[in-house]
């Protein structure tokens, strides 16, 4: 049998080749010109053109010099030409079917990366499988977003690898396919009854993230930021967030039997989240009434007590609470009349509430800040960052020239007057 005919494709001959070729090309001061060769035969690049290396040691010189029998050259860098090192291997006898199969015999064989992204890209594809089963089978309406979720890169970002990426689609699918829950359930114990793990859906998590995404996509909730935002976003699918430190104050309101009798003795009611998701308000006025401080919902409360029409207040930026309320009244044909501080952080207040559900303004525009700054001398300097006002464009300008803060509490008697009967 002739020595062609013994050797098996792409290998050296015999543990003496292998031996002469680990001398020749497999030390550790040519581990740079192997590692370089690699990466051309993964890229289906000729083994043809000289590669160089910046700053060689001595000792990476002299093993290119037994390489190539003949010093490679005397520059700051060590330039190789793969051509010679070829042509040596096959003189040799150590590498007769030439540099590729040299390598491949000491390293392994090399994926070709045009392979390797083709079994990637394909990886990827199988990942998105859950996904593509949910948007089949339970929620079609959810494909324009499913689109999405694909284009912007976010599942690879937050799962890395595709493997990760399958089972975080999968844990995803599993959460949008209960959605909306009904009735209202603990944010945490729907966690736990879906994935076994009551922290599943804390904030931060990458579930938590792709899931708020597609309870957003599956109820419309606007774009926004925040814990607030967060907690309301998960609210608008039926999932609490601390149900029961999320509140809203009310005076006037009626619908279920707890409200009536407050309504019927004139007292504030403040209500939960939990409450309002679970057992909302079964009737809805023609109009409600939106402060923004607690100071004017007490005065109506004690000036007019049981006469006192509906009245809500926010207390502040508006609680998932309030805004689940609000939207209520307004999904049930309820006008919303707002008032607020004249300042910019009320502007700010109202603009939230404002990009969130419909209102009209309560004595809350222009005009009316101008009659109050009028009526107001001792009004204290307007300061802070300059807002916006959405519903009136005259506003913000007026505020700059005159320069003065209006708190609710100034104008109370007009207010009191608006809500007396």
């Amino acid at each position: 049998m002739t020595e062609n005919m013994s050797r098996p494709p792409g290998g050296a001959t015999s543990p003496s080749d292998r031996d002469r070729l680990a001398r020749l090309l497999g030390g550790p001061e040519l581990a740079w010109l192997v590692d370089r060769v690699r990466r051309r035969m993964a890229r289906d690049e000729p083994l043809t053109e000289p590669v160089t290396l910046s700053d060689p040691t001595p000792a990476q010189r002299e093993a290119a010099e037994r390489l190539l029998g003949r010093a490679p050259g005397a520059g700051r860098s060590l330039r190789i030409r793969l051509d010679a090192v070829d042509a040596v291997l096959r003189r040799s006898g150590a590498g007769p079917d030439g540099l590729a199969a040299a390598v491949t015999a000491l390293t392994g064989p090399v994926p070709r990366l045009a392979e390797v992204r083709e079994q990637e890209e394909h990886a990827w594809r199988e990942a998105y499988a859950p996904l593509d089963t949910l948007i089949r089978t339970v929620r079609p309406e959810l494909a324009p977003w499913a689109d999405r979720l694909r284009g912007h890169g976010l599942v690879r970002r937050l799962a890395r690898t595709p493997q990760a990426a399958k089972r975080l689609l999968d844990d995803m699918a599993e959460a949008l396919r209960r959605l909306p829950a009904e009735p209202a359930v603990s944010l945490p114990v729907f966690a736990a009854d879906a994935f076994g793990d009551a922290h599943a859906l804390d904030d931060g998590t990458p579930l938590a993230t792709l899931v708020l995404s597609g309870v957003r996509a599956l109820t419309g909730f606007p774009d926004g930021t925040g814990a607030e935002w967060r907690r309301e976003a998960w609210a608008s699918a039926g999932l609490l967030k601390d149900a029961l430190s999320s509140t809203v104050l009310t005076l006037g309101l009626r619908g279920t039997p707890p409200l009536d009798w407050a309504a019927g003795t004139g007292e504030p009611v403040v209500l939960t989240l939990r409450q309002l998701t679970h057992l909302p308000p079964r009737t809805a006025p023609a109009a409600v009434h939106v402060c923004e401080n607690p100071a004017v919902l007490a005065t109506a409360a004690d000036s007019l007590g049981a006469a006192c029409p509906p009245l809500v207040c926010l207390q502040g930026q508006p609680s998932a609470a309030a805004l689940t309320l609000l939207r209520h009244l307004h999904t049930h044909g309820t006008t919303l009349l707002y008032h607020g501080d004249f300042d910019w952080g009320g502007l700010r207040i109202a603009t939230a509430l404002l990009h969130r559900v419909p209102w009209r303004p309560w004595r809350y525009t222009a005009a009316d800040y101008r009659a109050a700054a009028a009526a107001t001398p001792l009004a204290p300097p307007l300061t802070g960052t300059p807002a916006t006002a959405p519903w009136d464009r005259e506003l913000r300008p007026a505020l700059t020239e005159l320069g003065v803060r209006v708190e609710e509490e100034a104008v109370l008697d007009d207010l009191l007057a608006d809500l007396a009967p």
